[in-house]
């Protein structure tokens, strides 16, 4: 690292501060004798504090803030800590914790991070991007979200910075990617959260969420600059409202270079969990019935996915023969083409009533899971509805009564919104269910069988990804990127023996992202995206994972 500022300006800085790591040398080189304890102190000794006063932060909030904190002022030490110890920390930086500190963004803030673009000032977006102070070349990644679909909390304005934040420390801690090639961007375009417009510590624009062609010239201007000023960056879309998650995602996909993790990661980490579980079943994907309860934006998305990869089988005639093994349900009971209120990208999903001719129906107005689940007779259920509770024992010992194994995944969080917990899961099916959440649960002991539970946690997924893409520097993200991504991590894990777990667990990201970064690359190239493809793959993507170390030293 070449340093040219001085004194208090290092230590200010937290790319250049190493507070009580500097050398005796260095400090007296980079003018900073007698501006920290004397005692020179070694990165292992500066991350055992600092885990120290982690622990005894009081809640999640606290530690959150800490850890904020922490990145502020050392971004190595940050980095060192959370990737020494990511499993416990991934919940604190990431979802559930960030949530409420997203809520709380406008009341907690402290310092600026990121950059933040708003739409009564279009003219600015250029400006602000280059102010971030990075060059053309110098961008691997730009995470954005207008921020009106944040985890399971809806529209929270400005505070959507942090989201986009949090995700890129996990592309740094789980991957490699470099914090310095990397931007985290919030599209302010106003809010519909009435408790933010109506509190005088709200730092966003003050009305309603600008939405119709005010907004997809906003969206526009912003993708064609950031692909001018970055051409060699990925654009990943975070947390974006349903109804312009797909349409955003279907406008820019096939031009650009671009990703969305709600959509895109989820059905990648849920298709491998699936793919694992299949295996277990003895019967091949596209002979499956699949119920989706909460088919929004997360469920479609996997679904989606599914039924492209039993299309490339070749074991499906159609795409309409996909469509047939799966029943959506959302928010007014299963999807039927004559719903007037299905969106866009829900209406291929929907059943005709001539399907039902034949069930056993209370209600033909309203037709619930507890009707899917009867009539179907499933063999695999995903839940991403955040309705806790809904995978009752009634509509579980139904399923379980008609399929040897059957494939239940909970997938909503937080916690406190699952669907049903891994521990009823298992006793009401005495077992046979094969288990992935969406939010972390601790194993379950069961009849002598430790079942340890698969977190479907896109963290499996997106930080791979990206790493792949910046490594061959790819121009788009196929759908058969996606594939390979989530092929790779189900070949990961031996599901076949007792109560294991159907997806690798949190605690060693960093071979899991190199795995996935490598099946990406690779298909990238197959697919002829890749502008740069690998020679020496391992030593490539090996050698493109920042380590959270400190360096020379040269000041200038």
């Amino acid at each position: 690292m070449r340093i040219r500022a001085r004194g208090r300006a290092v230590l200010s800085n937290p790319l250049t501060n190493r507070g009580t790591a500097f050398s005796l040398a260095q400090r007296r080189a980079l003018g900073l004798v007698g501006l920290t304890p004397t005692g020179v102190t070694s990165l292992e000794i500066q991350a055992k504090r600092v885990y120290e006063q982690f622990t005894r932060a009081g809640t999640p909030l606290a530690k959150y803030l800490h850890l904020a904190q922490l990145r502020d002022r050392n971004e190595v030490l940050f980095y060192r800590v959370l990737t020494d110890h990511l499993e416990e920390m991934l919940p604190i930086i990431y979802t559930p914790t960030i949530g409420e500190a997203i809520e709380r963004f406008s009341h907690e803030y402290n310092r600026p991070r990121g950059v933040f673009l708003s739409i009564d000032h279009p003219e600015t977006v250029e400006e602000s991007l280059l102010n971030y102070g990075l060059r053309d070349d110098e961008v691997d990644l730009v995470v954005v979200t207008d921020s009106e679909g944040i985890l399971g909390i809806g529209d929270q304005g400005i505070g959507g910075i942090q989201i986009a934040i949090g995700k890129l420390s996990v592309y740094t801690a789980a991957a490699g990617i470099h914090p310095r090639r990397a931007i985290p961007v919030v599209l302010d375009v106003g809010t519909d959260n009435l408790g933010l417009l109506s509190h005088d510590l709200y730092l966003g624009e003050r009305h309603a969420r600008v939405r119709g062609r005010r907004y997809d010239e906003f969206l526009e201007h912003f993708v064609t600059t950031v692909d001018r000023l970055f051409p060699n960056a990925m654009l990943h879309w975070e947390d974006f409202g349903a109804a312009n998650a797909h349409r955003l995602l279907a406008r820019y996909r096939d031009e650009y270079c671009t990703f969305n993790d709600d959509i895109q990661g989820t059905g990648a980490v849920v298709l491998a969990a699936l793919l694992a579980a299949v295996d277990i079943t003895g019967q091949d994907l596209d002979e499956h019935r699949i119920v989706i309860f909460g088919a929004g934006t997360a469920g479609l998305g996997v679904a989606g996915l599914v039924r492209d990869t039993m299309i490339r089988s070749g074991r499906v005639a159609n795409e309409a023969d996909a469509y047939d093994r799966f029943w959506s349900i959302g928010i007014n009971g299963l999807y039927l083409d004559d719903q007037p209120e299905l969106l866009d990208f829900q209406a291929p999903w929907a059943r005709s009533r001539a399907d039902l001719a034949d069930w056993d129906l209370p209600d033909p107005r309203h037709i619930s899971l507890a009707d899917v689940v009867r009539n179907v007779r499933p063999t695999i259920l995903l839940g991403t509805s955040t309705k806790a509770g809904a995978f009752t024992e009634q509509i579980v010992k139904e399923m379980a009564e008609h399929c040897d194994r059957p494939i239940i995944f909970p997938l909503s969080n937080p916690t406190s919104r699952a669907e049903a917990t891994p521990a009823t899961l298992i006793t009401w099916t005495d077992g046979k269910a094969l288990v992935a959440t969406g939010s972390p649960f601790g194993h379950v002991d069961h009849h002598g069988v430790r079942y340890r539970i698969a977190q479907s946690n896109n963290a499996l997924i997106f930080p791979g990804l990206g790493l792949g893409v910046a490594a061959c520097q790819a121009s788009r993200v196929t759908e058969s990127m996606i594939v390979a991504a989530a092929e790779a991590l189900a070949g990961l894990v031996n599901a076949f023996r007792p109560g294991a777990s159907l997806l690798p667990g949190m605690d060693n990201l960093r071979r899991v992202s190199a795995t996935v970064a490598l099946a990406v690359a690779a298909q990238a190239e197959r697919d002829g995206v890749a502008r740069r493809p690998l020679a020496n793959p391992i030593d490539e993507v090996y050698g493109r994972m920042w380590q959270p170390v400190y360096g020379p030293v040269e000041a200038i």
